[in-house]
């Protein structure tokens, strides 16, 4: 490169170094996506068929709502897999056109340099100089096209990429403002109720309402699965269950499971007995000691959880407020 012509250089090569580095060797970013796609269509074939041989095994009206969930959730994991697929192609299409926008570029730079070289006999002369100029700009000009076309393709690309990822669910929050009883807001350990569980364990609701309304709810172990049921020992569903065990506390709770997200949103950390875990379509009573009790089939005491298929979880909350 001739160094008188540095500063003529430098905006070709600004330009370039705009592309920043080449891509390091080794494992493609779109082979890790596509990695990740095939790995979740082999869960989604082996969940098919675990769902396929456990219908055959296990029916009733809680089988097919849990088969259901579970459907859902496979369907769900394809649909990762295909759009984790389609993000790959975008991925190795954005990649093609950085690469292909820098070797233009280099190209320009190279093809500058070397009619610097050629001018150099003359390019202490004001005819030469303005000649050098000349040509740098018709060359930074096609750089630029180049920077102009390479942007407008990766733009189209972060468009169609952000079509494809899922929108972040809101925060089950901002639909339940008030405050959120936490680790601090007591110690019901010392000052809260009793309530023997199924194991001889022992925990403590907050109050005597929501200890009630555990031990009805533990009365009901062992009821059928009845969807829509609110028949106390004959069948009840999710919602009956609660509902029935803190309607005999004196509280009365809506009947749709989505809608029993009352009372005191309760930190999952600090969650006591008679606190209800809700789904958009679930719900279940904390009974304490990391256990909940729900309407499976039948009813039943289960560890606590905060997922339930591919449901939102609402949150748990407190009836009684407090």
């Amino acid at each position: 490169m001739v160094a008188g012509n540095d500063p003529l250089v430098a905006p070709l090569t600004d330009l370039l170094n705009a592309f920043g580095p080449a891509p390091a060797p080794g494992t493609e970013t779109a082979d890790l996506v596509r990695l990740g796609a095939q790995w979740a269509e082999e869960v989604y074939a082996e969940g098919s068929t675990a769902v396929a041989e456990l219908a055959w095994a296990w029916t009733g009206t809680a089988a097919t709502e849990a088969i259901g969930s579970v459907e859902r959730v496979l369907g769900d994991v394809l649909t990762a897999a295909d759009r984790g697929l389609a993000l790959a192609e975008l991925v190795l299409e954005g990649t093609v056109t950085v690469a292909t926008g820098a070797a233009e570029l280099m190209r320009i730079v190279d093809s500058f340099v070397a009619f610097a070289r050629q001018a150099a006999p003359v390019a202490a002369l004001p005819q030469g100089q303005l000649m050098l100029l000349t040509v740098a700009v018709e060359h930074l000009v096609a750089g630029l096209d180049v920077l102009t076309r390479t942007t407008a393709t990766l733009a189209d690309l972060t468009e169609r990429a952000t079509a494809l990822t899922p929108e972040i669910p809101a925060d089950p929050q901002a639909d339940h403002p008030g405050p959120v009883l936490n680790a601090f807001d007591g110690d019901p350990a010392r000052n809260g109720v009793e309530v023997v569980l199924p194991d001889g364990s022992v925990s403590r609701a907050p109050n005597e309402t929501a200890a009630a309304a555990v031990r009805h709810a533990l009365s009901q172990q062992g009821t059928p699965y009845v969807w829509g049921g609110t028949s106390p020992g004959a069948g009840l569903d999710c919602s009956g269950l609660t509902q029935y065990a803190y309607g005999q506390a004196g509280v009365e709770l809506p009947r749709l499971a989505q809608e029993q997200d009352v009372g005191a949103r309760v930190d999952p950390a600090a969650v006591l007995p008679g606190d209800l875990a809700v789904w958009d379509g679930h719900v279940a009573m904390v009974v304490g000691n990391g256990m909940m009790i729900e309407a499976g089939d039948p009813v039943s005491v289960t560890p606590i959880r905060t997922t339930n298929g591919s449901m939102a979880f609402h949150g748990f909350f407190r009836p009684t407020g407090n």
